[in-house]
């Protein structure tokens, strides 16, 4: 089963992922990018699903980062924002994720985006 790796501060957010997506993949939950780079190395996801506006180190300056450092290069990173502009989602795409959906968000497009990144 492929694991699945949840970056959100919105408790409520992450239990919604985790409803929607934990019957097809092993779901695993950070509530900070400090907490997920630790995930990273316990658990080694298959596939992280970001939020962008968390405090501490945001969404776009953790992805810098992690698509930075040779080990976790070619982990598939989905964005998942409130920053709806096509300005904010093209810096997302630019800045390195796989894939952007916005919040709200269907967690039918949140499955298609996952199933065309290829880790079924």
């Amino acid at each position: 089963m492929k694991k699945i790796l949840i970056v959100d501060d919105q408790v409520l957010i992450r239990k919604l992922i985790t409803l929607t997506l934990g019957t097809k993949y092993y779901i695993v939950e950070a509530s900070s990018t400090d907490e997920a780079s630790l995930m990273l190395e316990q658990e080694a996801p298959d596939l992280v699903v970001l939020d962008i506006m968390m405090p501490g180190t945001n969404g776009l300056e953790w992805l810098t980062m992690i698509k930075s450092n040779a080990k976790y290069s070619s982990l598939k990173i989905i964005l998942l924002s409130a920053k709806g502009q096509s300005s904010d989602i093209d810096l997302g795409l630019a800045t390195g994720a796989d894939a952007y959906v916005t919040k709200p968000f269907s967690p039918l497009d949140l499955i298609s985006k996952i199933s065309t990144l290829c880790i079924e």
